[in-house]
């Protein structure tokens, strides 16, 4: 299973609880879309994962910005991934950034409320916030390989789901 997460905002740890807790410590890799706001909370999510691939946001502080980068692209579950905390432009940003990186899907964070958008290339994910949700629900994603696809599901910290989505792969 991939764990999707970000907007952690936390001045001491990676402030999992309930849901998104569970998803991490059952996840083969975890992608954190930025803002984990402290090393500590960097240091603690590097801790928890078994595969960690996360990118810095805007909240970061500069001890965090100089050990991650902007963007990335992955390649895990057979599904290329490209992250980033935000992009400009809105969803068409982001599917541009997306279709540059070949990507079956863009994760990213920023608004800290989450939201699954398919367009005619890629799927876009915002996993929102499982910490500071602002308003919103506390979220988190999780991805699992079906044949050619990855389910994907928004999940709140209570367990329920509260969006399904499908990544298609290139066969």
């Amino acid at each position: 299973m991939l764990a999707v997460l970000s907007d952690t905002h936390s001045q001491s740890g990676h402030e999992l609880a309930g849901a998104a807790k569970t998803a991490v410590e059952n996840a083969d890799a975890v992608i954190h879309a930025g803002d984990f706001t402290t090393p500590a909370a960097l240091d603690a999510f590097h801790d928890a994962a078994p595969e960690f691939y996360p990118v810095h946001g805007n909240a970061d502080a500069p001890a965090v910005r100089e050990r991650l980068p902007e963007a990335r692209v992955v390649t895990t579950h057979g599904a290329t991934v490209a992250v980033t905390h935000r992009q400009r432009g809105g969803a068409t940003g982001l599917a541009l950034f997306g279709r540059e990186r070949d990507a079956d899907l863009v994760v990213s964070g920023h608004t800290h409320r989450a939201s699954a958008t398919e367009t005619d290339d890629t799927v876009l994910l915002n996993p929102g916030s499982h910490a500071d949700p602002r308003g919103g629900h506390p979220t988190h994603a999780e991805l699992r390989r079906d044949g050619d696809a990855l389910d994907g599901r928004i999940v709140h910290r209570n367990g329920d789901v509260l969006d399904e989505f499908t990544v298609s792969l290139d066969a």
